[in-house]
């Protein structure tokens, strides 16, 4: 399937947040854009038919949840990652970045405190606050070039009333897929100091080869965890804005429920509902297609990186399509950063900064593009150091 992600989709003109935003973001429309996390492939074939076949019927109504819908998620689950639930667990939600919001409500009160692992996703950072709670951070230790849990500093976070962990797991920006014993002596603080975990698991279908996805609900039954879990980042159709949550506990559900309940919100639409069952049901031929070439494109950049860019070192990623791009032998200021990037480069990346101060002097590329392009990029940033290191006394 190479060729199907080799091909150039023009998505300028769609209301593409990550093509027409291009100006407003980085103050130039034609930067290469390796920001924002979707990718620039087309969805699986049964996924784009099943969105034509409901399109095709004229009429677009309130929707319900098919048996099917969760017939498809539990088969995946079970087959994908060997992780069998209830069907009353699932509760289909309209996108993760809410979610998390309406579990931050049910599981804390206005003077409890909720950690986060930075550098991290921003929404981490910021849905606590918003929703009217401390932020309590607890950073990830970056050691020869891997990242790690500080759960000494766990449990600090935890004696200043931390009382919900927020996990990313696969890891959004540095790239690590958690290991089961480190999995579990997280776990082992939570237990200790009643920590409610929400596992944000979105990424957990990409994951390159040799390395695993645990899901952390199937490591312990003595924590209250309550999963994340959506075929948008998988498959590529983020767009639609649906996911589920998995919540074993119904007083829990009860909870998240009276959450989003303050602003009926719904979970879905007619086309959100077909693409996540389609994808689920037909997608894994594709999502193994795709995984061959990331992996592809990913050492690509590394090989890059050590023959014409040796300043920039890439954090060796075990999941996701986004890599985290240490720069710091640059020598430059975040600000001096994104400049070069965007006005000496012409490439468009996210600025480490925004995910955390401990991404201060990094940045997250997004490889979930053709290989053509992600070469382009390269070329460019390598030119631009090239005018660079001439220019420096």
């Amino acid at each position: 399937m190479n060729s199907l992600f080799d091909r150039i989709h023009i998505r300028t003109g769609t209301a593409s947040l990550k093509y027409d935003a291009r100006r407003e973001v980085f103050g130039r429309a034609d930067v290469i854009p390796l920001w924002v996390a979707d990718m620039d492939f087309a969805v699986p074939d049964a996924v784009q038919r099943a969105l034509t076949e409901r399109a095709a019927h004229p009429v677009f109504g309130y929707t319900i949840h098919p048996e099917s819908l969760y017939e498809s998620l539990l088969h995946w689950l079970a087959t994908r990652h060997g992780w069998h639930i209830g069907r009353e667990s699932v509760m289909f939600c309209p996108g993760v970045v809410p979610s998390l919001h309406a579990c931050i409500m049910a599981f804390t009160e206005p003077d409890e405190a909720v950690i986060a692992q930075p550098p991290v996703y921003a929404p981490f950072l910021s849905a606590p606050e918003i929703c009217g709670r401390k932020l309590l951070l607890n950073p990830l230790k970056l050691t020869e070039g891997r990242y790690t849990f500080d759960l000494d500093d766990l449990e600090r976070c935890a004696a200043e009333d931390g009382r919900l962990l927020i996990l990313c797991s696969p890891h959004n920006p540095v790239g690590r897929v958690w290991q089961k014993d480190e999995l579990q002596a997280l776990l082992a603080v939570c237990e200790k100091y009643a920590i409610t975990v929400i596992s944000d698991e979105i990424h957990a279908d990409l994951i390159y080869p040799g390395i695993k996805h645990v899901p952390l609900a199937t490591l312990s039954d003595k924590v209250n965890i309550v999963t994340a879990i959506a075929p948008s980042k998988t498959f590529n159709i983020p767009g639609l804005g649906m996911s589920a949550l998995v919540v074993p506990d119904k007083a829990d559900r009860a909870a998240i429920n009276k959450a989003f309940g303050t602003l009926h919100v719904s979970a879905s639409n007619p086309f959100s509902i077909v693409a996540f069952e389609a994808a689920y049901r037909e997608g894994a031929a594709w999502l193994d297609a795709l995984l061959e070439y990331l992996a592809g494109t990913r050492d690509l950049v590394r090989g890059f990186l050590r023959q014409y860019l040796p300043q920039i070192k890439m954090i060796e990623p075990e999941g996701t399509y986004l890599l985290w791009l240490d720069c710091r032998a640059m020598g430059l200021s975040d600000k001096q950063l994104k400049n070069f990037f965007v006005q000496e480069a012409g490439v468009g990346l996210s600025p480490g900064a925004m995910f955390g101060v401990q991404g201060c002097g990094f940045m997250r590329m997004n490889i979930g593009a053709p290989r053509s392009v992600i070469r382009q990029a390269l070329e460019n940033i390598a030119h631009a150091a090239a005018v660079y290191n001439q220019c420096l006394p």
